[in-house]
């Protein structure tokens, strides 16, 4: 696929400048009006069906071609993070306190080249439905598209994503079927107790040191209840609590970051934090309230898109620039809302893994970090051949072949 390479390297400076446009106005989640409108404006110039404000800032392109039944979806993030930029690029973001920090400029303008392309020379039949998702950063983008409608409107019978991933080399690509990344949920948990004078303990009902053996009690966890060979996180990421040294406080609030890579083991996690919490603050006299927020699900590719996408990426790169079933991850993606819908896969696209690629080898959500240019390129000529193999006169009759 050397051809195909070619020419999307050839036609890559032009999504270069779009891309490094998109990071000097970053914008944080339902608010991408300026970056939606741009999408929207360049997928209608090529010709695209244009649906704007989906899940409230959304954007979907859909491109019908000759009589073929299967239909496509491909999505892109958006939005931007909440951080100051330190990458010290000429792009770098012109809004103090806001930054691309996990390449979603980049991912959204690998799909537009590819858009592009596949608008003026694609070969396929049938349906290319091309899913710009706001809010991916924790605001559930997805969700929100899907309960306005989204695969309603726009059926797919398979749906693919891509991220990029720093500390792999520029342009190697990384599939995996099965548990991809994790589920994300976030506990609150406040301890009451009765404050007093720290001269006196015995007198009050100690929060803290309710917690703070709390905050050991949790670690046995993931240790003691979960399978070894069953991944999972329990984190205590802040725990507050009193002002003085000399002051026993009243309360003391922990909050806790939940990961798992089995929906099982995510319901056994929520029932054992749940009962230690309770157990340890009844064993020091105070009360606990455990407020529980669920987040993303697991995302979990399905064998035959996975096994697609490997082959996709095998006939592009070559066997040598393509891992076929990596590790997986312990962050969270709302794609895996997508895929509890819609069969599809989730796959990686190296940003770069040695001191030559600067910021590009730095780690997502870092004030350093930035895309990696080159994979404009690669990424779109994957998208390209994905659709044109995905939606090609000869698959129509399959579920998802070469």
């Amino acid at each position: 696929m050397t051809y195909l390479l070619h020419a999307l390297t050839e036609r890559a400076g032009e999504f270069i400048r779009l891309r490094r446009e998109i990071h000097s106005q970053p914008e944080l989640a339902f608010e991408e009006h300026r970056t939606a409108a741009l999408v929207a404006d360049k997928l209608e110039s090529w010709g695209y069906a244009v649906e704007r404000g989906v899940g409230g800032t959304g954007v979907v392109g859909r491109l019908v071609r000759g009589k073929g039944g299967r239909r496509l979806g491909i999505r892109a993030d958006m939005d931007a993070l909440p951080i100051e930029e330190a990458s010290g690029r000429a792009w770098a973001s012109r809004r103090p306190g806001l930054m691309h920090a996990c390449g979603h400029d980049g991912h959204t303008a690998m799909l537009l080249a590819a858009a592009r392309h596949l608008a003026e020379q694609g070969q396929f039949t049938g349906t290319l439905n091309l899913i710009f998702q706001p809010a991916e950063e924790g605001g559930a983008g997805a969700l929100r598209m899907m309960h306005e409608g989204l695969f309603d409107r726009y059926p797919c019978d398979a749906i693919f994503a891509m991220h990029n991933m720093p500390g792999i080399a520029q342009g190697h690509m990384v599939m995996r079927e099965g548990a991809m990344m994790a589920s994300s949920d976030y506990a609150t948990i406040v301890l009451t107790g009765v404050g007093g004078h720290g001269a006196v303990p015995h007198k009050a009902a100690d929060p803290l040191v309710a917690a703070a053996s709390t905050v050991m009690a949790l670690q046995t966890i993931v240790s003691r209840n979960v399978d070894p060979l069953q991944p999972a996180v329990v984190t205590v990421g802040a725990l507050n609590a009193g002002k003085a040294n000399n002051v026993i406080p009243a309360t003391a609030t922990l909050e806790l970051t939940i990961r798992s890579l089995d929906r099982d083991v995510r319901v056994l996690l929520e029932r054992r934090i749940r009962e230690l919490v309770t157990l340890q603050a009844q064993s020091f006299g105070v009360q606990a309230d455990v407020q529980w927020r669920r987040g993303y699900s697991v995302l979990v590719n399905t064998p035959a898109e996975t096994a697609f996408a490997r082959e996709v990426a095998v006939e592009l790169l070559g066997a040598e620039r393509v891992t076929p079933q990596g590790q997986p991850l312990t962050g969270s993606e709302d794609f895996a809302f997508m895929l509890e819908r819609v069969p599809g896969s989730y796959v990686l696209i190296g940003n770069g893994d040695d001191a030559a690629a600067g910021a590009s080898a730095c780690m997502v959500h870092n004030p350093g970090y930035d895309f990696h240019d080159d994979n404009i390129a690669v990424g779109s000529a994957y998208w390209v051949l994905l659709a044109e193999r995905f939606l090609s006169p000869d698959n129509q009759g399959s579920r998802c072949a070469l």
